[in-house]
């Protein structure tokens, strides 16, 4: 395990991203990397503290958890120096590609996110397709930009406006993912992992979401099960969404 510390252009301050390795890497090997987004409140030591994904390394990945801070993973529609989404597809890949044996091409590259980070993982891939071979929404907040206006989330409310711009606009349309799967090529975008536990308030809108997947063709597969919305049952998902990442993104 190690810690890096380098200069996003993007945000124009240093970020902080934790990288697993495998013990031993042949001399000359380029290994895939699985990027690892983590949810709303936490940071980008959680995948580390309160999951077993370091399993995973071992199995001659690359593992990258940055830190995402509340940003959902996208430019901020109102704040020109929250360009998150710029700093995890241009500049964290390209500094993880400069210091460590990584595959460069989109083969290599997969992205995985929970609940917020799970809204970044499948946003970027549809945003960015020729990134990722492989996206997983585990948990996924997936409805956020289509979330209607609440007095009893009034806070939250606010905090959306600013990241994905007014109610109805174009900003908040391009960051929403149920507009992008519409529009988007399905022969083009990266195959889709996404589970929900029962007991989550999330797993209607995943549902939705799994529909309109269905609907246009996409290459997806929906793992609803039991559960509520935490590490305990997200950790049961991560031997799902390797393997599936070994069956369709490599």
């Amino acid at each position: 395990m190690r810690d890096v510390t380098f200069h996003s252009a993007a945000l124009n301050r240093d970020m902080q991203y934790r990288v697993f390795l495998p013990t031993e890497i042949p001399p000359g090997r380029s290994l895939p990397v699985v990027y690892l987004l983590h949810g709303g409140g936490g940071g980008f030591r959680d995948w580390s503290n309160y999951s077993d994904v370091s399993h995973f390394a071992g199995t001659g990945l690359i593992l990258v958890m940055p830190e995402g801070n509340s940003s959902y993973y996208v430019n901020s529609a109102t704040r020109p120096e929250d360009r998150y989404e710029n700093y995890i597809v241009t500049d964290l890949i390209s500094d993880v590609e400069s210091k460590f044996p990584a595959e460069r091409d989109r083969s290599g590259r997969a992205i995985v996110g929970v609940s917020m980070g799970g809204f970044g993982a499948v946003k970027l891939a549809l945003s960015h397709p020729d990134l990722f071979s492989f996206a997983a929404g585990i948990s996924p907040a997936i409805d956020v930009p289509s979330r209607p206006f609440s007095v009893k989330r009034l806070s939250q409310w606010r905090q959306h406006s600013s990241i994905f711009g007014p109610w109805g606009s174009e900003a908040r349309q391009n960051r929403d993912p149920f507009v992008l799967a519409r529009s988007a090529n399905p022969g083009q975008i990266p195959y889709l992992f996404l589970s929900c536990g029962e007991q989550e308030g999330l797993m209607p809108a995943n549902r939705r979401f799994a529909e309109l997947l269905a609907i246009r063709h996409f290459q997806y597969e929906f793992h609803p099960g039991p559960g509520g919305h935490d590490w305990n049952q997200w950790n049961q998902r991560l031997g799902g969404v390797f393997q599936a990442r070994v069956d369709h993104g490599h």
